[in-house]
């Protein structure tokens, strides 16, 4: 039995779910760490392997939920942050750090005409919408199905649950009503909006498709939508927190030639300390300074933030895209990430499973067939699925058995599922990979009899 296999291996682990149980909410500090009968503990990691605290090595593709295209505890970035922090973790002043960080976020990221930094992506998409609103004066949010923008109010209907409109438990209908969420396997519903209406204040999308494209987007959706905003005046915001520097050194924008408006960036933003931003267009980013809003005859947008480009997250931030510049990494993560979708799609067809893998640039997705659909794994394309497919009949038991599975084999994954391949990926690391996905399946297989 999976579990049984998996409980021998993590009895420490398990100890300290049950201590975390009687003072944290769920015996937790995120959602997507829910791991039934309990999650692991980490006790250390490096590259791209971490341990547990029973002493069980893992090969890691949860990777800081994406946050880590170097793998951990990349020398570089270690030796970065240690030296910030014997100068002074929080100044309360500006400092030449932020400063550098932001002329790296431009260079990159070809939107990036202003920068300001936040501490989290959350953050982000809610300033990038604020600005978004007072530039046009429009209150409606376009969002889509699936799509995940945070945790905030603003964007939580519809993202990971309430995918048929109705109302999140704590959240008020009327901000519930301000956002229209649509579907994203067609770009015609959302050309209709903005073609019939004149409220629509910003087209808020993450270019991967949903949830770090685990629902990829069909052909010409982005070019469409960017079409659209612009004969219309709506800004277009790409929600890069995930894709960002890691879908190519500038993003999915470079990657797919497409420039939205803004562009909200979080994770590998800061190296893996926490830190996001939103970049984009002068006239709608400048709305935060004062002199330059009384020019255009605009009211002051206010953001404050005590966190916002702290010197320990810039210097991290700083290190982190001075090496996605210099170096290879994204081509390199991007590559090992095509060899492990390649590996895991042949042991698919060699065992007999009717299963899906697919993903781009450096990360994979695996579809598990909860309706039991009669799928070629050597030929499947997500497409053909659309969001009820892939993840609006989603079976997160099954997706939990096959983390489970996977961890008592030795290798972490997100629990979408499927993860985030860094740089720190080699050869080693892809064969493990694939002998324990081989053992996982096989385990999957006899249970799902």
């Amino acid at each position: 039995m999976i579990d049984d296999l998996y409980r021998a291996r993590t009895p420490r682990s398990a100890a300290l779910y049950a201590r975390a149980s009687r003072v944290l909410p769920a015996g937790l500090t995120h959602d997507s760490r829910a791991t039934s009968p309990y999650p692991i503990y980490a006790a250390r990691a490096a590259g791209a392997r971490k341990w547990d605290v029973d002493g069980n090595e893992y090969v890691d593709y949860f990777g800081g939920h994406g946050a880590l295209l170097f793998g951990h505890a990349h020398a570089p970035l270690v030796e970065a942050i240690q030296r910030q922090a014997t100068l002074g973790t929080h100044w309360g002043a500006s400092h030449e750090l932020e400063v550098q960080w932001a002329e790296l976020v431009q260079r990159l990221v070809p939107s990036a005409e202003r920068v300001r930094f936040t501490a989290s992506g959350t953050e982000a998409t809610q300033l990038a919408l604020r600005l978004a609103r007072a530039y046009t004066g429009g209150s409606k949010i376009v969002r889509f199905v699936g799509h995940f923008h945070g945790w905030h109010d603003a964007v939580a209907a519809g993202a990971m649950s309430h995918y048929d409109g109705s109302i999140p438990a704590g959240i008020p209908a009327a901000v519930v009503g301000e956002s229209i969420v649509l579907s994203a396997d067609a770009p015609g519903p959302a050309v209709d909006v903005l073609e019939s209406r004149d409220d629509i204040a910003a087209v808020i999308v993450e270019p991967s498709g949903a949830s770090w494209g685990q629902v990829p987007l069909p052909a010409g959706f982005l070019a469409a939508l960017r079409a659209a905003t612009k004969a219309r005046g709506v800004p277009l915001i790409f929600d890069e927190v995930i894709t960002g520097f890691r879908w190519s050194r500038g993003g999915a924008q470079a990657r797919y030639g497409i420039v939205p408006d803004v562009t909200v960036l979080a994770k590998i933003l800061a190296g893996g300390l926490p830190g996001g931003a939103v970049a984009g267009a002068r006239e709608i980013l400048d709305q935060i300074d004062p002199v330059a809003a009384k020019a255009a005859g605009r009211e002051k947008v206010g953001h404050q933030g005590t966190f916002n480009a702290n010197p320990l997250c810039a210097a991290a931030g700083v290190t982190m895209l001075s090496l996605v510049e210099q170096t290879d990494a994204c081509e390199r993560a991007q590559a090992t990430a095509e060899e492990l979708r390649a590996g895991m799609r042949r042991v698919l067809v060699e065992e007999g499973m009717p299963w899906g893998v697919f993903g781009q640039a450096s990360v994979f997705v695996i579809f598990p067939n909860p309706a039991r659909l009669p799928i070629d794994p050597a030929n499947f394309d997500p497409l053909k699925l659309g969001f009820k497919g892939l993840k609006g009949g989603r079976d997160p038991q099954l997706n939990n058995k096959l983390r489970i599975a996977l961890l008592a084999h030795g290798v972490d994954i997100a629990g979408g599922p499927g993860g985030f391949v860094s740089a720190a990926h080699g050869p080693r690391e892809i064969a493990q990979t694939l002998d324990a996905w081989r053992s996982a399946v096989r385990a999957m297989k006899s249970e799902l009899r």
